[in-house]
């Protein structure tokens, strides 16, 4: 069996992130390749439409605080006042099924992954423009000005550790981003080491003829 990659995808919040790796899944899948979004625990309440299991694990703060003392996340963080955490025994299980596991963490649980594992691929999305980020946040209609202020001032911050990303993508139009999303995961696929295990029969055969 070969492992699945483990994939940390970041962006400010309204970047696209959720959007482009939701419409990835189905992209890779008709080549064959399995992939999952991890899904997070969070101690904060669910948004409308948003479904248990589904967008989140969501528990109170005594139950985080008692899976960070037991060392059951991959990766933690705090993110306006809530915190967020990957879960490490699902994770494990994926890759080692030959699954990808997608990861939709900021650049705090970003590095924290990087220091746990050292097979880890990363990549950050950026918007086209401060204009654009706020007029897709207040889309939304979900935050009062206040809010909307400070996930901007937050995005700036989230935005400059983008350096830290083995890949860079500029969401200015969706069915681009998806493709130019698509084809980093597909040559992850395609590197030697990969493509020799999954093709090991077919190469012996090809040399002993």
């Amino acid at each position: 069996m070969i492992p699945g990659t483990l994939w940390i995808v970041s962006a400010p919040s309204g970047g696209g992130k959720t959007s482009l790796t939701r419409a990835l899944l189905p992209r890779l899948a008709e080549r064959g390749w399995k992939a999952e979004i991890s899904v997070s625990y969070t101690t904060r309440t669910p948004r409308p439409g948003e479904q248990e299991g589904v967008h989140y694990h969501y528990v109170d703060d005594a139950a985080f605080a008692a899976m960070v003392e037991h060392g059951d996340f991959l990766e933690h963080a705090e993110v306006f006042g809530r915190h967020y955490g990957t879960g490490l025994t699902r994770t494990k299980e994926l890759l080692g099924q030959g699954i990808d596991v997608i990861l939709d963490i900021d650049w705090q649980g970003a590095r924290q992954v990087r220091a746990r594992r050292s097979d880890v691929q990363s990549v950050f999305i950026l918007p086209p423009s401060s204009a654009e980020l706020e007029r897709r946040l207040r889309a939304r209609g979900q935050d009062t000005d206040e809010v909307i202020s400070a996930r901007m001032h937050a995005a700036r911050a989230e935005m400059s550790h983008h350096g830290e990303y083995d890949y860079l993508l500029v969401n200015h139009d969706f069915d681009r981003a998806l493709d130019e999303m698509a084809a980093i995961f597909v040559a992850r696929r395609m590197r030697g080491a990969t493509q020799q295990a999954r093709y090991e029969n077919l190469i012996t055969s090809l040399l002993d003829e």
